[in-house]
């Protein structure tokens, strides 16, 4: 059996190594290399490069193949350079074929005065309460800081915001902002899961917040008790890092989507009808945008609501739920968000199917060169109703 000192030397033969100073240039390039910090936590907990992915050694094996793409180049780092270059080898030996290691390792850049980033520290509740969170190497405790200091938007606390916030919440999000200018009716405790009886009459921003706070107290709700409307969208959706619309007609799906387009903001879609409903998410300058997926609302006749037409109280929460996801994949960075593409869900066959969206170079809100005015539209019809 090979010694750690053979190892060592025959890892050393075959992965090429770049220095620090070297690699801080490539880090500015267009196309940088991913940076794998592969020291155990207590090491990362001091500092690291900023946006290197956080992977003990101990775990390479098993988490890399769902964090990094084997066609990407890959700088590995540890304290020193000796456990990066038995990761790279590692690495090689999986398939992945541009692979360095960071000579000197964090130590040599931190002496150099390179930028180095220290990730906010979890509390000993809080690692209790994420703790399946911190077991994902996707997550750990970077990315659950990450959601910390998230800030997302929740329009609608209805049958899709209900699902959706109280999984963020409990997820950690650090500030959620509810939107929503109804009260709380019996008739939306079949589906909407936010409220309780005794919550009847009451704001539902109010009946959100209380249950939120009541789920996860670290997470702070900002409350909107009012419509959304053409002068007060710009006003809510800033500042927010992502967006979930759970609003119940078209115009208002309108005016969030060109809101959301006008500040670069993503937008996770969702709606339900009767036994069926969708979800997708709209990422400005990338995807299609609402107005790519429906350029005009159908006649009121197509379209009825669910107050008229009814829905399956389990639907929006199990649609609520890809939407939450979804949220969760974009603030974490890891996965594929559903960009492009719309899942649909019939609640009687139990199937998903998907399908494929394209942007409409025409498009008045998302084509180049497009002005964005934004208005309140005819509320003539109803889309599939989220939150009624």
């Amino acid at each position: 059996m090979p010694t750690f000192r053979q190892l060592l030397e025959q890892a050393r033969a075959v992965v090429p190594e770049v220095g620090p100073e070297a690699l801080a240039a490539r880090l500015r390039a267009d196309d940088p290399p991913v940076l794998l910090d592969v020291r155990e936590p207590d090491e990362t907990a001091e500092g690291h490069v900023p946006g290197a992915l956080l992977l003990p050694r101990g775990t390479l094996e098993l988490g890399i193949e769902r964090m990094v793409d084997r066609e990407r180049e890959i700088v590995v780092y540890c304290a020193s350079g000796v456990r990066s270059l038995l990761a790279a080898r590692t690495l090689l030996d999986l398939g992945y074929g541009r692979v360095f290691s960071l000579a000197g390792g964090f130590g040599r850049w931190s002496d150099l005065g390179l930028p180095r980033t220290r990730p906010v520290q979890l509390r000993a509740e809080q690692k209790a309460r994420y703790r399946r969170h911190l077991s994902l190497p996707e997550v750990g405790e970077a990315g659950q800081a990450r959601l910390a200091s998230a800030r997302v938007l929740v329009l609608g606390a209805g049958g899709l915001g209900s699902p959706a916030a109280l999984y963020l919440a409990a997820a950690g999000v650090g500030t959620l902002g509810i939107v929503d200018s109804d009260v709380v009716e019996v008739s939306n405790l079949q589906r909407q899961v936010l409220h309780r009886n005794a919550d009847a009459g009451r704001p539902k921003t109010d009946s959100a917040r209380d249950a939120l706070t009541a789920l996860n107290p670290d997470v702070k709700v900002v409350t909107f008790p009012e419509r959304l409307a053409a002068a007060n969208v710009l006003r809510i959706v800033r500042g927010f890092e992502v967006v979930v619309d759970g609003g119940d007609n078209f115009p208002t799906r309108y005016l969030l989507n060109d809101a959301c387009v006008h500040e670069g903001i993503p937008l996770v879609h969702g709606s339900v009808y009767r036994f069926e409903g969708q979800a997708t998410t709209l990422l400005p300058g990338v995807g299609p945008c609402y107005r790519c997926l429906y350029p005009a609302p159908p006649p009121p006749e197509l379209a009825p609501s669910c107050a008229e037409a009814g829905v399956l109280g389990v639907l929006p929460g199990l649609i609520g739920l890809v939407q939450a996801n979804e949220v969760l994949k974009l603030l974490l960075g890891i996965g594929t968000p559903l960009v492009g593409r719309l899942l649909t869900f019939d609640a009687l066959g139990t199937r998903f199917a998907e399908l494929s969206l394209r942007r409409d170079p025409a498009c008045p809100t998302c084509r180049p060169g497009a002005i964005i005015t934004l208005s309140d539209e005819s509320d003539g019809c109803e889309a599939p109703n989220a939150r009624a």
